[in-house]
């Protein structure tokens, strides 16, 4: 029994601890989010598309405030204490929200706007400082083994988050959904601690003899950004990620147009977008316990990180010829969420690994919030530009399938250079230098 346990992700048994907490924690941090998905949406369709614009904005100043907040933060808070102080600060503010939704503030449009910020800037943090800590914990080998199983655990996550929020929201409301929301991420912060406490004892990735864990880390509150500008791999990084964020706001921009014709009522579109969270997380679960470490392993992080553009190609090409079908729109949303979630996150998380300690949690916060929220905010304001033009959405489409082909292109270059880095850290072990590879 305990063999087919490990064999999954190959675990050893000395792993096999680590690997079952990290599932727990990504389990917790992505049910946690999922229940709140759902209303958040709802709340940015009842604003409307032209809301939306200004709401991406919000974010994008919330995430140039917040990161020179985060960087002093890495300064003055050890490792081993910075997650746990940060869940619990956001559990505070979920908290507050059913408060206020107790109170009946839900259906003010100031607080959907607040709301709206908030879940946003939430989820890209979080789950940023998850594969941070994961990028800690293992080394290139183990996360090639262990972070499809353990994406599977967000995925199985995501899966009851969106569940709860379809099955209860008429029963109990979204306030006390929040609730629920604030309890997942209790259980992230135990998981936390004790994949400390593994680390310790095992020594893993050095760390039984790393003082950093408790110690704050070095530099200004500006280092991770210095840091991602010096650095021509992480800027690699940037255009590719640019390149997801600019897709899926036009996606998003063209289902918010679409999906309020199509669905009038209110509490049926929650159903409906909890239902397609619902058939992402089944097929990104599939994907990532069938496909994710025999494609990386066997093909290469390059062949992953090009699967999503060739699908983004595909799915715009169909969606500017079947327009305004609803099906098109769902299927394809539901495509391209579930190899980003299964396949092309957990490839991207790997090329981090080969970072010192301080790059992993700093560069990478800049990258998956303020670059990952600019991209956001730019691409909502060129999408307006192009409604500006006077372009159909089928037009847009077409001008998306194109972007999409420069996409893949930038993935086969950024795949090179990331094969190339991780073939070196294999060769010899990597120091804990205080630059980033160039």
């Amino acid at each position: 029994m305990t063999s087919l346990t490990l064999r999954p992700a190959e675990a050893t048994r000395e792993e096999l601890p680590a690997l079952a907490w990290s599932f727990l924690y990504f389990f917790s941090l992505l049910a946690g989010y999922y229940v709140l998905r759902p209303i958040r949406d709802e709340m940015g369709l009842q604003l409307g598309p032209k809301a939306l614009q200004e709401l991406f904005t919000w974010v994008f100043v919330s995430m140039l405030v917040l990161v020179p907040v985060f960087g002093w933060l890495t300064r003055v808070v050890p490792r081993r204490q910075l997650l746990p102080w940060l869940y619990g600060f956001f559990m505070l503010n979920l908290l507050a929200f059913a408060w206020v939704f107790d109170a009946g503030g839900q259906q003010s449009p100031a607080l959907a706007r607040v709301f709206f910020v908030w879940v946003s800037v939430f989820n890209l943090f979080v789950i940023s400082v998850f594969w941070s800590f994961m990028a800690d914990l293992f080394d290139t080998g183990q996360a090639k083994r262990f972070y499809g199983f353990i994406s599977a655990g967000g995925t199985l996550g995501a899966l009851v988050g969106p569940t709860l929020t379809a099955t209860l929201v008429e029963w109990i409301g979204p306030q006390w959904l929040l609730r629920v929301s604030a309890g997942f991420l209790g259980l992230a912060v135990v998981a936390i601690l004790r994949l400390r406490a593994w680390a310790r004892a095992t020594g893993a990735a050095g760390q039984a003899a790393d003082p950093g864990e408790h110690e704050a880390m070095k530099g200004s509150i500006f280092s991770g950004l210095v840091d991602v500008v010096r650095s021509r791999y992480l800027l690699s990084l940037c255009v590719f990620l640019l390149g997801y964020t600019l897709l899926s706001t036009f996606l998003y921009f063209l289902s918010a147009d679409a999906i309020p014709k199509a669905v009038t009522n209110s509490l049926e579109r929650t159903k409906l977008l909890a239902q397609v969270d619902l058939a992402v997380n089944v097929l990104a679960l599939v994907l990532q316990v069938v496909a994710f470490k025999g494609l990386i392993t066997r093909l290469g992080t390059r062949f992953v990180l090009g699967l999503l553009p060739l699908v983004s190609v595909a799915g715009f090409v169909v969606l500017a010829l079947a327009w305004p079908a609803l099906w098109a729109l769902v299927a394809f949303g539901v495509v391209r969420r579930a190899g980003e979630y299964a396949l092309t996150k957990p490839a991207r998380e790997t090329l981090y690994n080969v970072l010192p300690p301080d790059q992993k949690y700093r560069a990478k916060n800049v990258i998956d919030t303020l670059v990952h929220r600019t991209g956001d905010t730019a691409s909502a304001w060129i999408f307006g530009g192009l409604r500006g033009l006077s372009l159909t959405a089928p037009q847009i489409a077409w001008v998306s399938a194109v972007i999409a082909v420069g996409w893949w292109i930038v993935s086969q270059s950024l795949g090179r250079r990331a094969q190339a880095l991780q073939a070196e850290a294999e060769a010899r072990p990597v120091p804990k230098a205080t630059t980033v590879p160039c």
